[in-house]
């Protein structure tokens, strides 16, 4: 875990001087763990927070909020917040050439913000990665490696080879400073709900550092006095063919059982033996928080609601998280009456292929006016 000095922060960090600074995840400068300036990624964050009264009102929730990172800058996940700190720090450290182990959306940031900063990049993915996430990687010029095996296999690797060849790998080696990165996602949701804390956050869970984190950067904000301090629940979202957190957490166990082959579109989260799952069961028990691992078919539904209530369209990642939402409101686990923000992390352009299935193909005609009065009278 990267320490601060607290004391030193408080006397030079208030709301006044956040809000002089530019719009980006650097607003929060001092509770990142840099040395000096960011060097990549350093117009990262800053992503929307958006009011979903169109959905809430088909859930019967009173106030619901979407934290959209599928937005954000360059790669449209939330893993551009973890990139842009761990390669600072890689320059800090003098590295040239970094890497990554990744389920896609990390390949993605990694690459992106490699090339912009002119670093030398090796990516190490799992063998059947959506194609969607493997073009939007090797464009940005990255070596990409595939690997016959799941991402614990992968991950085991990449340790293998940051020791032998002496690479920064962002999620290895860089994995204290990389991880401080997610905090930035919490900092902008207090600051844009007016400096105050929700009651609940439902967040995705890979390897569970993000709500970990989320938790940590709260803490923070109300420790150094830019928030009051309140309870906020952490709500974990998996799915089902990958829930090893969650199933901890509803058995009431503290050790994870990995998943040794996940099955599930949302490939994003298939993390069999999460590194940071043991602090995020932790997490959600303490803050009295719940679990939920959800199935495909909800998570397609739920893709769907999403896009069609607020014009969002999310990665699996996003349809997992809405999908655990929902399943805890029907299990009155999450409280109708209260603040609820839900994680979107990635956009639904990165993942298509789970929909191509599922959707209604364009309905034909020819160039006739009368053609479409026909298909407009069927639409009545």
């Amino acid at each position: 875990e990267v320490k601060y000095d607290y004391a030193r922060i408080r006397g030079a960090l208030s709301r006044e001087v956040i809000a002089a600074r530019p719009t980006s995840m650097w607003r929060y400068a001092e509770l990142l763990p840099l040395d000096g300036p960011a060097t990549v990624g350093r117009q990262v964050g800053w992503t929307l927070l958006v009011r979903a009264d169109r959905l809430a009102k088909q859930l019967g929730v009173g106030e619901l909020w979407l934290k959209n990172d599928g937005v954000c800058f360059p790669s449209l996940s939330f893993k551009d917040r973890v990139v842009a700190v761990a390669l600072s720090k890689a320059r800090e450290l003098g590295f040239d050439s970094v890497g990554c182990a990744s389920t896609g959306n990390l390949a993605n940031a990694v690459a992106a913000n490699a090339a912009a900063a002119g670093l030398h990049a090796f990516v190490f993915i799992p063998h059947d990665l959506e194609q969607s996430k493997v073009l939007g990687t090797t464009v940005f010029g990255a070596r990409v490696v595939g690997i016959r095996g799941t991402y614990d296999d992968v991950n085991r690797l990449c340790s293998e080879i940051a020791g032998k060849y002496g690479w920064g790998f962002v999620n290895v080696n860089l994995r204290p400073y990389y991880a401080e990165g997610s905090k930035s996602f919490a900092f902008e949701l207090a600051e844009q709900l007016g400096w105050r804390l929700p009651q609940h956050v439902v967040v995705p869970m890979a390897s569970g550092s993000l709500l970990t984190k989320i938790g940590k950067a709260f803490r923070e904000l109300g420790a150094l006095g830019l928030v009051d301090p309140a309870p906020v629940k952490l709500h974990g979202a998996q799915a089902a063919g990958c829930a090893p957190i969650v199933e901890a957490v509803n058995k009431g166990a503290d050790l994870i059982k990995p998943v040794r082959r996940p099955e599930t579109i949302a490939k994003s989260l298939a993390i069999g033996n999460p590194a940071d799952g043991y602090y995020a069961i932790r997490a959600i028990r303490e803050s009295g928080g719940h679990a939920a691992a959800v199935s495909d078919d909800e998570i397609v539904a739920a893709m769907r609601l999403l896009a069609q209530t607020e014009g969002i369209f999310a990665e699996t990642a996003g349809g997992v998280t809405l999908a655990a939402a929902l399943r805890l409101l029907e299990e009155e686990k999450l409280p109708r009456t209260e603040s609820i923000v839900v994680s979107v992390t990635g956009n639904g352009l990165k993942t298509t292929d789970p929909l191509a299935s599922r959707l209604d193909p364009p309905t034909l005609i020819g160039p006739s006016l009368k053609e479409f009065d026909a298909l407009a009278s069927k639409e009545a």
